[in-house]
């Protein structure tokens, strides 16, 4: 018989063994195991038990945060600041596949921290005394490489070894992005970043410029009690701060734009001060500025009762403290903002001043900010005088000026009239490169019933004034706006840039092209809107952005299968087709580039921003400029040299555009070691070593036509020819690509080609995934 006291040292022995075989228990020191779990109820601090990661409710919502434990307790990082989980259920897995992920019962998928395509073993994630939370794979040869890292995406803290800037390699941004209040950790309305080129800080609101350090020189130094460095070499370039002493060196980014240091408790950036009017502070100047706001206006902390009879409420997810600010900002009848908090929403709340009941600001109560003026612009007077003399002046020689050109545009007119010159309006825009007359423009596109003629309110409502959230890129003409029309109907709506270098000869060349042009593959113009200076051209709206914004990008290129792009590039060529033979004029694009091809619903290709185009008619062929505009890398030589454009200019720009998008690289991205080698030269040497398959997108695995790529590099090679001449119509391209055999005609030396010596076939991309908004538009006078 087994003794008592043996059984109780067996039962002992199985407990410790099940104990130490139990994948869901965490462990008991400062790292997650390959099957561990950690849960709402659990924490792992890091080896001294300067931090622990945990998941803790902030105003009801739970997050996975790592927290300083020593000294005043603050959080550092967040998992999941945008997608909070149930905390009941919440759990942070390290799966045996080496998974990194956040799982809660009510979502029905994971939050993936670290995923690789390859499944990693023998991993390990530890938190480190630095508050870095670390994902690393064990070698047998006792090395660890580093797999995830908490450090690269850092939240409103930045800590000693956080970088700010960028990494070449992976194109991946270090960046600090605010809380959206002092409540909510969700993504706020600032952000800090590092400028490689300009070498300084920068804080942007909604991706508006707001304030910069200035250059910062050297490669080490202090800034506000602070020691950094920077680091810049082929590999990266990064911003960064270090501790000097015991006490914990930390950067924090304020929901209110404030950057502060809170070791020193100095305010390293005041962005909150930034109103668009000055440089103060490394503050930034804004292009607009509301005419009832001058230097020096500035909101101040205030106590008391406001009248109800001045409210107005605006309930908004998405809106901090900031916005508040910035809408009443621009709100000349606002004088006052508060916090809005109704119905779990967060918001604004605005007061405006009454000229019949007047206002009843009082001391104590309720916390807001208020609008204080500036009153101290007794200096300014004088100046004022001055340059209101001076406008009266420029305004009287002005209209002196414009009464000779009317003269001289009436007498012009009976003389045109006199000779019998008729020419019917698609042909006068044909030839047009004259200032417009906006009065004339509007008058003559109200009588056409297939266009909406929208007032300008109806355009603010439609865009919610214009505002940021609704922005849906940039091009030369200006910002485009996602809106919404009072039928439900999504559109895009473009906006004419004060600043653009395109005026109201390429608003009409747009408005008229668009209108006349009916195609499956152009983007359809539904309306337009003339208030004062504003031009706007309201547009169908496309749900999948443009072309650039998945080609050009490592991760949503793998959205775009051979099949996809092929039909992309099928679609693309048949606009083309009809713009040169089957509309009613022949039409020349002159801007043809991934940003300008936008995508529907479905993926199909429109050609889009007609702004540039020239027309004439069909028995016409070229055309002459002293005016290059269009965008480098898609320019055909004889075009960018010497003003010369016609049809093949076009062709030139599609193969160009076709090379991209086999490649899913820029014109641009290529460089060897010797020197420059542009997308096209890299295409023409493997074809000339029989390799043209290398050029392919290696995103696209196998999942592709070997044949059906070869066809369409041969015909990009064809449409790049340094001659216009030697380039295949559009016709001839639809053709080649349609069909099954190889093209008969073999490609000669591309333009803007230089041959290397000794090519070993070795290139590398300087930027496999770039930019997209990354391009240089030409417009020479």
């Amino acid at each position: 018989m087994v003794s008592c006291k043996t059984q109780f040292l067996l039962v002992f022995v199985y407990l410790w063994l099940w104990w130490t075989t139990c994948s869901h228990v965490i462990s008991a020191k400062h790292s997650l195991k390959p099957g561990e779990k950690l849960n709402s109820k659990t924490n792992i601090c890091s080896e001294n038990g300067i931090y622990c990661i945990s998941f803790s409710s902030s105003t009801g919502d739970c997050y996975l945060q790592i927290v300083r434990k020593r000294g005043d307790s603050w959080s550092v990082w967040f998992a999941n600041r945008n997608e909070p989980v149930d905390a009941e259920s919440a759990v942070l897995l390290l799966d045996h596949s080496g998974v990194l992920k956040i799982e809660s019962k009510h979502r029905e998928l994971p939050i993936i921290l670290y995923f690789s395509p390859q499944p990693a073993n023998n991993t390990m994630a530890t938190l480190l005394d630095t508050g870095n939370f670390v994902l690393q794979q064990l070698h047998p040869n006792g090395t660890k490489s580093v797999l995830w890292q908490s450090f690269d995406y850092p939240t409103d803290n930045l800590l000693p070894g956080m970088k700010l800037g960028v990494s070449y390699k992976t194109s991946h941004n270090w960046s600090l992005v605010s809380w959206l209040t002092s409540e909510i950790p969700n993504l706020g309305a600032f952000s800090l970043e590092w400028q490689p080129r300009t070498r300084e800080l920068i804080i942007k609101r909604r991706e508006q410029l707001c304030w910069t350090s200035g250059e910062l020189r050297n490669k080490e130094g202090f800034m506000h009690n602070t020691h950094y460095r920077i680091v810049s070499n082929e590999n990266e370039s990064y911003f960064t701060i270090t501790t000097s002493n015991e006490e914990l060196t930390r950067w924090v980014l304020l929901e209110t734009g404030q950057l502060i240091n809170r070791n020193g408790g100095d305010d390293v950036a005041r962005a909150d001060m930034c109103y668009g009017y000055n440089t103060d502070g490394g503050c930034q100047k804004w292009d607009e500025i509301p005419i009832c706001r001058h230097r020096g206006d500035a909101f101040e902390d205030r106590l008391g009762y406001p009248s109800t009879n001045m409210e107005s409420y605006l309930a908004n997810s998405s809106y901090g403290p900031s916005d508040c600010q910035d809408i009443c900002w621009k709100n000349c009848s606002c004088i006052a903002y508060s916090d809005y908090d109704g119905n779990n929403e967060t918001g604004c709340t605005f007061y405006h001043w009454n000229s019949t009941k007047g206002t009843n600001l009082a001391s104590g109560g309720m916390k807001f900010r208020l609008l204080v003026k500036n009153t101290d612009r007794k200096g300014t007077k004088k100046w004022i005088w001055i340059t209101i003399l001076i406008v009266a002046t420029l305004v009287v020689i002005s209209a002196f000026v414009l009464f000779l050109a009317l003269k001289n545009r009436k007498l012009l007119f009976k003389e045109e009239r006199r000779k019998g010159m008729k020419t019917n309006k698609m042909t006068d825009l044909a030839t047009a490169n004259r200032f417009y007359d906006v009065k004339d423009l509007e008058d003559e596109f109200k009588k056409r019933q297939d266009l909406k003629v929208l007032n300008y309110t109806s355009v603010l409502s439609a865009t919610d004034d214009f505002s940021t959230e609704n922005k849906l890129g940039q091009g030369g003409f200006g910002p485009v706006y996602k809106g919404i029309l009072p039928t439900g109907q999504e559109v895009a709506i473009k906006r004419l840039s004060k600043t653009s270098t395109q005026g109201i000869v390429e608003f009409k060349n747009e408005l008229m092209l668009i209108s006349e042009l009916q195609h499956t593959n152009l983007v359809q113009l539904l309306g337009f809107c003339i208030h004062e200076e504003e031009r706007i051209l309201i547009y169908e709206y496309m749900p999948n952005k443009s072309l650039d914004f998945y080609l050009f990008d490592c991760t949503r290129s793998m959205l775009l299968d051979w099949k996809k792009r092929f039909n992309i590039i099928e679609g693309i060529s048949q606009g083309i087709l009809y713009l040169h033979k089957y509309s009613r004029l022949k039409i020349i694009h002159r801007d043809l580039k991934a940003s300008n091809i936008l995508l529907d619903e479905n993926m199909n290709p429109k050609i889009s921003d007609f702004g540039l185009a020239r027309m004439f008619m069909q028995q016409e062929s070229t055309g002459t400029t002293s005016r290059i505009v269009g965008t480098y890398g898609y320019m055909s030589p004889e075009y960018a040299m010497e003003g010369t454009f016609s049809t093949k200019s076009d062709v030139y720009s599609f193969g160009v555009l076709l090379l991209e998008i086999v490649s899913g690289r820029k014109n641009t991205s290529f460089y060897d070691v010797d020197h420059l080698l542009n997308l096209i030269g890299h295409a023409w040497e493997l074809w000339n070593q029989g390799e043209s398959l290398q050029l392919l997108d290696p995103s696209l695995n196998d999942s592709f036509d070997p044949d059906e790529v070869k066809r369409c590099i041969h015909v990009g090679l064809l449409c790049v020819e340094h001659y216009a001449n030697d380039r295949p119509t559009m016709s001839n391209v639809i053709s080649m690509l349609t069909n099954e055999s190889a093209p008969v005609t073999l490609p000669r030396r591309p333009a803007f080609y230089v041959e290397r010596k000794n090519f070993d076939g070795k290139t590398s991309s300087k930027e496999l995934c770039v930019d997209s908004t990354d391009e240089f538009t030409a417009s020479t006078y």
